[in-house]
């Protein structure tokens, strides 16, 4: 009867991680489609990746919901209690990185009203990148890899300081000429919104390593490093 127990909660279990990772590729599509979105001032493909936010809420839900169920019925322990606990809050996680693929899809409906402000190089390096964290995360989570979920860790680096970069060229354009002030803001949001998608990425990544390795290593970044005191929202 034990064996037959066990045997059901892997299954379960099983399941759980084939409906997380339907969601990250899900999410990873969000993040290229709105990418395309917005370099090649695509409004109708905007709509169509806002319209589809919705897909990746439900399986949030859905992914809490037999996870909580996994924890009453099974009460598991050990690794088995962290793949469940991880399973949830990567969800969560995988989530706020669609919602922030809508924000930029929003923005760039709003952009395309007016003439392009510059060329997008950055961006869509920032968004390619954030895309690459998503995806290098979820396959450390699928091979228990803990030393790719810590290079995703310092490609978080890269992200930032592209943001920064971005930021300082936008706010020459604004300066020089005050009509593109509506424009460069609305670039800045969508720098944000990337670099905040790298965020997510980068807990993901902690989570891969507390599910490995037992440890915790969300705020623990040394004193004086880029990271330090960051609140990955």
């Amino acid at each position: 009867m034990n064996r037959m127990i066990q045997r059901h909660f892997d299954e379960e279990l099983a399941a759980l991680k084939s409906k997380l990772l339907r969601m990250a590729g899900l999410a990873e599509d969000q993040i290229d489609k709105a990418l395309t979105a917005l370099v090649t001032r695509d409004s109708t493909l905007a709509r169509q990746v806002i319209e589809r936010d919705h897909q990746v809420n439900a399986l949030d839900v859905e992914i809490d919901e037999d996870s909580i169920r996994l924890l009453a019925l099974h009460q598991p322990a050990a690794r088995d209690l962290r793949l469940v606990t991880t399973a949830m809050k990567i969800a969560t996680e995988l989530e706020r990185i669609s919602d922030l693929a809508e924000n930029v899809c929003e923005r760039s409906i709003e952009l395309n009203e007016e003439p392009q402000l510059k060329p997008y190089i950055d961006i869509p390096r920032m968004g390619n990148l954030a895309r690459m964290m998503v995806k290098e995360s979820i396959d450390a989570f699928v091979k228990d890899d803990a030393t790719l979920a810590r290079k995703v860790l310092t490609d978080d680096d890269i992200v930032d300081d592209l943001m920064e970069q971005l930021f300082r060229e936008l706010l020459s354009f604004m300066l020089e000429d005050t009509h593109t002030i509506s424009r460069a803001i609305r670039l800045s949001f969508i720098a944000k919104y990337l670099e905040r998608m790298a965020d997510h990425a980068t807990n993901i990544a902690e989570l891969v390593v507390y599910l490995v390795e037992g440890k915790i290593i969300r705020h623990t970044t040394p004193p004086g490093s880029s990271k330090s005191g960051l609140a990955h929202t």
